[in-house]
């Protein structure tokens, strides 16, 4: 039985070892390189004492700093993926929680780490890679590891403005890795193109296949996602068969007449997640791209990464949203009422999830775990945790799971329980609108709307009168050139809720 995610990678590189493993366009790490550096790392963390213990990794996204991460699992201890673009303040309130001892950088990160409150021991990567390795050390290492041992902590936004980290182990990855690869059908010949930023849970999409396989993955710069026509140039010219990124992202690409004019004539494979696909845009994709399969993917950092897929095998209905599916092989995923109870086929619910892809829980954080992963409230005969995600789901008439929306995006308004992105739903409906976000003022009673697309607000709000109820109208649409995201893609709420103040 597999109990380590680094038996992919040395199984890997002893069948494919000259073979590009990660590459940035520039740079490349073949997968013997790849083992040579991470084993080196490891062996020089566990001769300076370093064991069952956070180090940080502060580095420039490169291929070089996967070999980081796994020279810390080789260590037997778990990294923290920071990012030298990360504000300072950020980085400091995540090692203060986790009270790193050490931090591994590369030349642009240890600047950073220079002017931040750390006290604990730099590392420069390169010296580590040129350390001796000690198989003796690492194999004694391995033989005290087990399954459920974490292997990273990677932070996410917290409600009172201090990150929460959640620790995930060899377990719930290895159980993540086998279930995306079988579902999506990932092989050898798989070429990855990956967006996602380094220091969150959603590259191991495409970092754990390609050890797994011997796939490979290219690190696209991220510039190239303010350029889309430089962006499919990219893909081509590495022939990137594979994409797995976020919504907004495959949207920049189809609402500029990209698809037309400059399409990635390579992808057979085309995966997104993280928020709702604007139907004009997801059927603009389809029709570029009638070869390849499609997959909306569902899933929460705290269960390890995405928890459901839809694979793209029957044409929608006009109006009808996009499924999030079902769950990957040995995920369950329970829809509970307010009344802690399993809802009926067709009724809303809270999203529930249990399974090995449950991770630890938040790092350092005993009040925040207690109160997400909780007892499962559909049996109490025995423990049993299970992670209360705070979405809303209902199951179709074809038994397909479909997202509605977060719990806490529900509203009372005018005596009315409202779900904010009913209206961001129906605002996508309109002609030429690419992505929508909706709020609420609770102290002003008002309901914001902002929105990217080439509709003008007055044309936009009559269509809402044909979708929504009156009490259900925003009283404030507002256009935007573009929408303000997070690092991870997602729409920036924050940035536009100060707006509704200005």
């Amino acid at each position: 039985m597999q109990r380590n995610i680094l038996e992919y990678l040395e199984v890997t590189a002893k069948r494919l070892p000259d073979k590009i493993a990660y590459s940035d366009g520039k740079d490349d790490l073949s997968f013997s390189a790849l083992l040579k550096s991470s084993r080196a790392i490891g062996s020089f963390l566990a001769q300076r004492g370093y064991e069952r213990e956070p180090i940080a990794i502060l580095m420039n996204r490169h291929p070089t700093q996967i070999a980081a991460f796994y020279g810390v699992i080789y260590a037997g201890c778990f990294y923290i993926p920071l990012d030298a673009d990360m504000p300072a303040e950020r980085m400091e309130l995540i090692l203060e929680n986790t009270h790193a001892r050490a931090m591994i950088t590369d030349a642009k990160g240890r600047k950073k780490a220079e002017k931040l409150n750390f006290s604990g021991e730099l590392l420069d990567y390169e010296a580590l890679c040129a350390r001796e390795i000690d198989d003796n050390a690492l194999d004694e290492i391995r033989e005290r590891q087990i399954d459920t041992d974490p292997i990273y902590i990677v932070f996410t936004s917290g409600s009172t403005g201090v990150p929460k980290g959640v620790a995930a182990c060899h377990r719930s990855v290895i159980d993540y890795t086998e279930s995306l690869c079988d579902a999506l059908g990932f092989s050898e010949d798989t070429v990855f193109g990956n967006q996602t930023p380094l220091f969150f849970d959603a590259p191991l999409k495409e970092l754990m296949p390609t050890i797994k396989f011997g796939a490979t993955t290219y690190l696209i710069p991220k510039s190239l996602f303010l350029f889309p026509m430089r962006l499919c140039d990219f893909l081509n010219e590495h022939c990137v068969n594979t994409v797995c990124w976020v919504v907004s992202a495959l949207t920049m690409i189809s609402s500029l007449g990209v698809l037309e004019k400059n399409p990635p004539k390579y992808l057979t494979t085309v995966a997104f997640g993280s928020e709702v696909f604007p139907r004009g845009q997801y059927d603009l994709w389809r029709e570029a791209l009638p070869e390849a399969r499609f997959f909306n993917l569902y899933g929460p950092t705290e269960a390890t990464g995405m928890s459901t897929y839809w694979s793209a095998d029957r044409v929608l209905d006009a109006e009808e949203p996009i499924p999030i599916g079902k769950p990957f092989q040995n995920t369950d995923l329970l829809l509970v009422g307010e009344d802690g109870k399993r809802v009926p086929d067709g009724e809303k619910g809270e999203i529930y999830l249990r399974g090995t892809c449950v991770t630890l829980g938040y790092f350092n954080n005993p009040e925040k775990t207690a109160e997400a992963f909780v007892q499962n409230p559909l049996q109490s005969a025995y423990p049993e945790l299970v992670y209360r995600t705070g979405d809303i789901a209902y199951r179709n008439a074809h038994g397909e799971l479909v997202f509605v929306c977060r719990k806490d995006s529900q509203i009372k308004h005018m005596g009315h329980r409202i779900e904010l992105g009913e209206i961001e739903a129906a605002a996508l409906k309109a002609g030429g609108v690419t992505s929508a976000c909706c709020l609420y003022d609770s102290e002003n009673k008002r309901i914001f709307l902002f929105y990217v697309g080439e509709v003008e607000v007055s044309a936009l709000a009559e269509s809402l009168k044909i979708y929504l109820p009156r009490y259900m109208l925003p009283a404030v649409c507002e256009k935007l050139d573009r929408m303000p995201l997070t690092p991870n893609g997602k729409k920036d709420r924050k940035t536009l809720a100060a707006r509704m103040n200005f």
